[in-house]
């Protein structure tokens, strides 16, 4: 008698579909851009110990792996069951938790599109948020089955990047309504509000970028947003873990280690252009930040390129 044993093919799971997609797209460890405006893929080998980075408004979601963010403390473990989301430009510490070259970190990360989060939330009448638990502006969510369907219909767009333009912008859309009905709605909901503390402080932020080598004066920035001085401190301290001054100084910190590192200027000149006046201050604060002293870190950088 023939035993007949059951051969049908195990189901590949929404998570492993976008991990196999992406992982053909990436063969070698990195951060990609693709064809699709502000849609990224990295990929990642091997655990490592947390690195300094600047997170935009973004969701982060893995397809394979594990990571963990560090902002002000404070570790925000996602995996394939969990995402990261962010609603302010945040300085912070990535680190991989779980990757191998068998077994490889895959995931992505599209930028958020504050606009379109706000007119989504006007058509659906949703209200600002009052809930004083998601002050903070990063929070790790549950990702759901609609989410994971939008997600894998983006994807497939890079095998028909003659579609992109048309359909990837209405996808994109579709995330974004799936993220205001995740449990990360009212942390969106907040940074969104016009009339809300967290769209001020990002307003703020925007400026601080574009102005971070001019001598920054706390009462004339909160006035710019119009908020108080100390509910203006308050606040931005609460949403991104640190104060405007330390924002400010991580801004010049990181634009002076890409001078150095790409357009290969010298402590002294990089500490200058950055707005600092003392350059033995400037390897003082570089060094608290990066851990080691500003020429040792560039060619430690170097040395991995």
């Amino acid at each position: 008698m023939t035993i007949k044993h059951d051969t049908a093919p195990q189901q590949t799971s929404p998570q492993e579909t976008l991990a196999q997609i992406i992982g053909a797209q990436i063969p070698k460890p990195g951060d990609y851009g693709t064809p699709i405006t502000g849609l990224g893929f990295f990929r990642r080998e091997h655990p490592s110990p947390p690195v300094v980075c600047m997170v935009e408004p973004s969701i982060i979601l893995v397809a394979r792996g594990e990571k963990q963010l560090w902002v002000g403390g404070e570790g925000y473990p996602y995996d394939t069951s969990r995402f990261l989301i962010t609603s302010l430009d945040l300085p912070a510490n990535s680190e991989v938790l779980a990757a191998s070259p068998e077994q490889p970190c895959l995931g992505l990360t599209l930028k958020l599109d504050l606009r379109m989060l706000a007119e989504l939330i006007a058509q659906s009448d949703l209200p600002p948020t009052r809930d004083r638990s998601v002050a903070k502006g990063v929070g790790i969510g549950s990702v759901t089955p609609a989410m994971l369907a939008s997600f894998e219909r983006l994807l497939a767009l890079l095998d028909e990047p003659e579609s992109i333009p048309v359909l990837a912008p209405l996808i994109q859309r579709e995330i974004h309504y799936r993220l205001l009905q995740s449990d990360q709605a009212s942390r969106l909901r907040q940074i969104t509000s016009v009339d809300g503390q967290g769209y001020r402080i990002a307003k703020a932020i925007d400026w601080l970028k574009l102005n971070y080598t001019s001598a920054l004066r706390i009462d004339e920035l909160a006035a710019r947003v119009q908020m108080s001085t100390p509910t203006f401190h308050h606040h931005f301290r609460q949403l991104t873990t640190m104060s405007p001054l330390q924002y400010q100084k991580w801004l010049r910190l990181n634009e002076a280690r890409r001078l150095m590192l790409n357009e290969h200027q010298d402590v002294s000149s990089a500490a200058y252009k950055v707005g600092y006046e003392s350059p033995s201050q400037f390897s003082r604060e570089y060094s608290r930040l990066f851990g080691v002293p500003p020429k040792r870190d560039i060619a430690v950088l170097r040395g991995q390129g």
